[in-house]
């Protein structure tokens, strides 16, 4: 009897741990599903050897392409294929810094076809609050059509302002939503149309190397 007692005892001991461990991995489970969005965008920007000679390369390459494709990248509508990069930040917000160092060093060149010195800091500004903006993202195409928005607004805005055009009359209202269409539309076929496809195709073939290739720490999950 005292045997039996004993056994019965132990595996009531037992019970008790496994409830308390699959408790304890519940708690777990649930704090995990609760982290905080700012906590966990911030967590993604390291100054590591591997951050830095990636987002060494990026902005490279951002300035090497625009450079390239100079007779487009400064013109009305102004269609920077290296825009297309902007669709980085969406998998790691990492790629910030080298988006917006690369734009800046793109838009010294911006003055040679009559725009002042402010493109380097609407232009940069621009693409900064874009790439924040698209971290924070669940749908790549919604992603990519925030470039678009962005610099719609800001660089709209500037076009507008290096004009010296009066924004308190009614043709100026005009004047900035046309300079805001020519914007849109130039950033809406460099990232939402030729970075969406492009992106699509590198995830849909070979997801697995391609978001390793990049260094991905968000939404691998990504529907479209």
């Amino acid at each position: 009897m005292k045997e039996a007692e004993e056994k019965q005892y132990d595996a009531e001991k037992e019970k008790e741990v496994v409830s308390s461990d699959e408790k304890v991995e519940e708690t777990k489970t649930e704090e995990n599903g609760k982290k905080n969005p700012i906590k966990e965008y911030f967590h993604c920007f390291k100054m590591d050897t591997r951050s830095i000679a990636t987002n060494a390369v990026i902005a490279a390459m951002y300035v090497a392409l625009t450079y390239a494709f100079f007779f487009m990248s400064y013109t009305t509508p102004q269609v920077r294929i290296s825009e297309f990069l902007m669709i980085l930040p969406f998998f790691n917000p990492n790629y910030t810094i080298g988006l917006t160092i690369g734009c800046f060093l793109s838009n010294i060149y911006s003055v040679a076809y009559g725009l002042t010195p402010l493109d380097m800091v609407f232009g940069t500004l621009a693409t900064f609050i874009s790439c924040i903006l698209e971290s924070f993202c669940r749908h790549l195409i919604v992603a990519s059509v925030i470039p678009a928005i962005v610099n719609g607004f800001v660089v709209g805005y500037e076009l507008t302002f290096m004009y010296n055009v009066d924004l308190s009359n009614t043709n100026a209202t005009v004047y900035y939503w046309v300079q805001f269409g020519w914007v849109f539309l130039g950033e809406f076929i460099a990232v939402t149309i030729i970075g969406y496809a492009i992106f699509m195709i590198c995830t849909k073939k070979a997801s697995k190397t391609f978001f390793k290739v990049i260094n991905a720490k968000r939404n691998l999950n990504f529907k479209f």
